[in-house]
């Protein structure tokens, strides 16, 4: 950070840039997508060359923002580099709630190296800086540290780092506390050591963790573990269980993997294509690049032990992305798409970072056999009452059908909750709950993305920012819903909350339903708190 240290050092900080904040207040208003991203980038150069740091830190916030509600951590590594460089030079710029986001914001930088390629193996040194602010023997420092080295394939030092973890006391850059023993047992597994998995999944399992990931995350992790020490069954209610809910979240994406590669090992090959015929299109979408990887391995090795089951006849098929016409795949010529993908990227990982451990790790994988006999798998009727019929309550087979997101899709399911509302020339659905004003709309390439914002109708004074934004850290650290931020208008701010639904692979109106009827209520909740603010 050398280079940046320098910036404005002898040359005494400017005034906010009420041309730069306007645009910024633009920018925030327009659609996700690369035309957003571009133009906060230019922002933060004209606000760089205006020493303007407090708008320059603003929109490399709002890049970092972006960033994460796409999936790309890879993108936010240079933008937290910068602030951070702000953040020494001008530690007055910076209340104590935007420093501990940073802080999480450097932590989430650090994992992008583990996540792609695309990012160097000198972003590892920043652990080191991390260590700097938040103190060596952090919870969040002996983590990184430890997933760095098991990456790199120096399972000794990984080990060493892994004691420290679990022992050191939780910080505001550690992550998920409740997520943090489904990670260790990750580790732990790899490892081969699977008793001590299940040792550290225990209280997670037994509910005595407050997370919203849970338990489907820690029942996912228990799963070859639970299939190696002698409990299938466990495993296979497991799988069922925790797939209902990972098959269309974004961000369960990582998690797949370990599902195909419980139906190889659990003798359900036929499953395991099943699988991957419905999540195939994902690839086209990854959430990162080593999910990728390992996504491919394990259907690569689906695959494999299909065509020895005698499954080879079976065809998947590939939808059209790009220039990639449409396809329907028999499973071998599908293994093979898969193996290259995964070898490819291994090898990437590979040469960036200076070993084989990521190539010698997936063709271990593709060298596994199933454990025994076929594992007995529940039924997978998560909505049925125990005697197997819908409840009185259940709705009905048109309305659990999934269907593209339109916006009569939307305007039906407010009709049907008897709210009042407007489509505005741009297709957005605008009402007012309470002391919200709520905007519905649809984002992406294909519309496919259901955006809600969240406004409170309290407006309060360019003074009050570092208050507005130590709210909005507060609110977002305690709250699942919605993500809080403030707009500031120059004269005034506004402070606004946003949920995104990636609804790729469709929604059923019941569904709809659901997601309307939370992000109403979560709206009025953040506004009514916005609203009592002194």
């Amino acid at each position: 950070m050398a280079d940046l240290d320098l910036i404005g050092r002898n040359r005494p900080p400017a005034a906010r840039n009420r041309e730069l904040v306007a645009a910024l207040a633009d920018a925030r208003d327009l659609p996700d997508g690369p035309a957003r991203l571009v133009e906060l980038e230019r922002i933060a150069a004209q606000a760089d060359a205006a020493r303007d740091d407090r708008s320059a830190v603003d929109a490399r916030l709002a890049l970092v923002e972006a960033a994460l509600l796409h999936g790309d951590r890879w993108r936010l590594v240079e933008p937290v580099r910068r602030c951070l460089a702000v953040l020494d030079r001008r530690p007055d710029l910076f209340t104590d709630a935007e420093v501990d986001l940073l802080t999480r914001y450097q932590r989430f930088a650090v994992e992008a190296l583990l996540g792609t390629p695309r990012v160097g193996l000198d972003q590892a040194r920043a652990v080191d800086d991390l260590a700097r602010r938040v103190g060596p023997d952090a919870e969040a420092v002996a983590e990184l540290r430890c997933r760095v080295a098991d990456h790199l394939g120096d399972e000794p030092a990984a080990r060493e780092w892994y004691d420290r973890w679990a022992s050191a006391e939780p910080g505001p850059a550690g992550g998920c506390p409740g997520c943090a023993p489904a990670r260790r047992a990750e580790l732990l597994a790899g490892w081969g050591e699977h008793a001590a998995a299940l040792a550290e999944l225990r209280a997670a399992l037994d509910g005595a963790v407050d997370c919203t990931d849970q338990p489907e995350r820690s029942l996912t992790a228990a799963l070859l573990p639970w299939l190696r020490t002698g409990e299938p069954e466990r495993a296979g209610a497991a799988h069922v269980r925790a797939y209902r809910r990972h098959r269309g979240e974004r961000s369960a994406f990582p998690h797949l993997a370990t599902h195909l590669r419980f139906c190889a090992l659990a003798g359900h090959p036929g499953r395991g294509l099943d699988l991957l015929a419905e999540q195939l299109p994902r690839l086209d979408h990854p959430y990162d690049d080593l999910s990728v990887m390992e996504f491919a391995a394990a259907g690569a090795l689906v695959c494999g032990l299909a065509v020895e089951a005698g499954l080879g006849g079976r065809t998947v098929h590939r939808p059209a992305y790009g220039d990639r016409p449409a396809a329907d795949l028999d499973v071998a010529t599908l293994g093979a798409v898969l193996l290259a993908l995964a070898t490819e990227l291994a090898g990437s990982f590979d040469a960036r970072n200076g070993t084989g451990h990521q190539s010698g790790r997936m063709a271990a994988w593709l060298a596994e056999r199933p454990v025994g006999g076929p594992v007995p798998l529940p039924a997978d009727d998560g909505s049925a009452d125990d005697d197997g019929d819908p409840g009185p309550d259940d709705p009905e087979p048109a309305e659990r059908e999934p269907a593209p997101l339109t916006l009569a899709l939307i305007t039906a399911a407010l009709d049907r909750r008897g709210d009042r509302y407007a489509v505005d020339a741009g297709a957005t659905v605008v009402g007012r709950w309470g002391d919200a004003v709520i905007q519905f709309r649809q984002l992406g390439e294909r519309g496919e993305i259901l955006h809600a914002r969240a406004l409170a109708t309290r407006r309060l004074p360019v003074g009050r920012r570092a208050e507005a934004y130590a709210f909005c850290n507060a609110w977002n650290h305690d709250r699942l819903l919605p993500k809080a931020y403030v707009h500031d208008l120059g004269d005034e701010l506004v402070l606004a909350g946003d949920v995104s639904t990636d609804l790729a692979y469709g929604v059923a109106p019941a569904q709809l339903d659901v997601l309307l009827n939370a992000a109403v209520t979560t709206g009025v909740a953040y506004a009514e708190a916005v609203a009592a603010l002194p």
